[in-house]
């Protein structure tokens, strides 16, 4: 990668350049300060560190005498001065090394440094033309490169859309590769920036394509501009988008609040997903376009869910859970016998009521919003990879949770009050050949939900999603229970544990 420049006018954008760099700082990174004296060095750190420390007026002096500070920030900080050092191994001496290895190092005068110096650093020149104005170069280290453009592309979003004074704080993320951060407006927690460049596809896994384009999983952020539109045109809750790079991947979206339909111990708040179930037969009765115009032209096409996007996703169990619960391995005959469960398991799900499904509407996506009335009461966010495909789909999302306990007696309370709000409009609504559908869909979701968090676990290192597996095997055992499953009930019994 290139060197990045950038320019701070004031004293107060060498300061914010530091904030905005301490967004994407990660264990083991080496920021080599170098300038005269004056250039800015200790107010960039003081910037970056005082974020971390989530105070503004934090004092932070310069480790020029004391040659080190360290702040226990997330994750720690080291602010090395080595204006003073005389010899290479008085580096060593203060703990260089180990500060690398735990946490994030800041070094002001890293000449002195020597070759001890690892390799990896991103050096970071100030220079300084008056009291004020300092031009930065950044090089080095390319993977750090990156991320530091990545945040710089975000304040220049921001810059020219009205938002200068922003102050930017990381939020955890999903299990997918997006970032997130909440946006304050003078002290207000007013906008969420998503972070989504465009993905690779991916190695071909079948027909010579993607996972994600046989799954329609959305790619870039046009997914997320064009469901939300169709969203808010018929009058639901969708974020409003106050500024947008669609080829670099960034939105600035409306915080629609903090409201949960989950309580402080995580526990499902009865009246809230009921409401939320009736939010989905609402919706349910509206007929969208699959066809969406975006604000710079493009045409956005919603995909059907269809029998390829079907068997891709249940095939994550064979490929990722199995192997870690089967009891004696798989045959070539149970896998075949797999795939021809779930051939006839989607072709029933073809002849269900069709229509636009957001995919993951659990209670993690679901904006509680109690001064709204009506299905107003019911945000929306995280629907990019929505689908034209059964309405039984989120309603099984919602009523068999992945991030939270459902009991069975809530499950059917939420089931039947679909199905009494969809009667309640259209008399001909088969409320048997619903719960059909429904047995399918909540089946199909927890098989490949099964399979996603041993993925996560296994290839991606996130083994906090293994918690959840005993959730999602109870909900699948709950669904085997009706008829149009025995097959595959008898097969799960058989290869592995529930």
């Amino acid at each position: 990668m290139n060197d990045i420049r950038y320019t701070a006018l004031t004293e107060k954008d060498t300061l914010q350049l530091g904030a905005d760099i301490a967004l994407i700082i990660r264990t083991g990174d080496i920021l080599a300060l170098s300038g005269d004296l004056g250039a800015g060095k200790s107010t960039f750190a003081r910037g970056l560190i005082r974020h971390l420390l989530d105070d503004s007026e934090q004092e932070v002096a310069s480790p020029t005498y004391t040659l080190c500070n360290i702040y226990e920030t997330t994750p720690p900080i080291s602010h090395f001065d080595l204006y003073r050092l005389t010899e290479p191994q008085e580096l060593d001496e203060l703990g260089f090394e180990e500060a690398v290895e735990t946490g994030c190092v800041i070094v002001e005068w890293p000449e002195k440094g020597f070759e001890n110096l690892p390799a990896n650093a991103a050096h970071i020149e100030i220079g300084s033309d008056d009291a004020h104005v300092r031009s930065f170069k950044f090089s080095g280290n390319e993977e750090f490169l990156g991320r530091i453009s990545r945040s710089l592309k975000i304040r220049k979003l921001l810059n020219e859309n009205g938002f200068q004074d922003v102050i930017r704080k990381p939020l955890d993320g999903d299990a997918s590769a997006r970032r997130y951060e909440m946006v304050y407006r003078k002290g207000k927690a007013s906008h969420l920036l998503m972070d989504a460049p465009e993905m690779p596809d991916g190695p071909p896994v079948k027909n010579g394509l993607p996972y994600s384009k046989i799954a329609h999983l959305a790619e870039n952020v046009s997914a997320f501009v064009a469901i939300g539109q169709t969203l808010t045109e018929e009058g639901f809750a969708a974020p409003a988008i106050s500024a947008m790079d669609l080829e670099a991947g960034l939105l600035l979206v409306e915080n629609l609040g903090d409201g949960k339909i989950i309580d402080a111990d995580r526990i499902p708040i009865k009246e809230r997903y009921e409401a939320a179930v009736v939010f989905l037969a609402e919706m349910h009765c509206h007929t969208f376009e699959t066809s969406v115009r975006l604000p710079n032209g493009d045409v956005y096409l919603i995909s059907e869910y269809d029998h390829d996007a079907i068997m891709i996703e249940t095939e994550l169990l064979l490929e990722w859970y199995v192997p870690e619960f089967s009891k004696q391995g798989i045959s070539e005959k149970q896998r075949s016998a797999f795939y021809e469960i779930w051939d006839a398991l989607a072709a029933i799900l073809k002849t269900h009521e069709q229509t636009l499904v957001l995919r993951d509407f659990h209670s993690p996506n679901i904006i509680w919003r109690p001064a709204e009335t009506g299905t107003g009461r019911i945000g929306i966010i995280d629907f990019q990879d929505a689908v034209i495909g059964p309405t039984a789909y989120d309603v099984a999302s919602l009523a068999q949770d992945a991030r939270v306990d459902v009991s069975k007696e809530l499950e059917t309370l939420l089931v039947d009050r679909y199905i009494q709000q969809r009667t309640g409009k259209n008399a001909q609504f088969d409320a048997e050949h619903f719960k059909t559908g429904y047995a399918i869909m909540s089946a199909q979701r927890a098989t490949k939900i099964l399979g996603i968090f041993c993925r996560l676990n296994k290839r991606d290192g996130k083994p906090q999603y293994m918690d959840h597996i005993p959730r999602i095997q109870d909900y699948l055992k709950r669904s085997l229970n009706h008829p149009v499953l025995k097959s595959y009930k008898s097969w799960i019994e058989t290869v592995i544990e529930l």
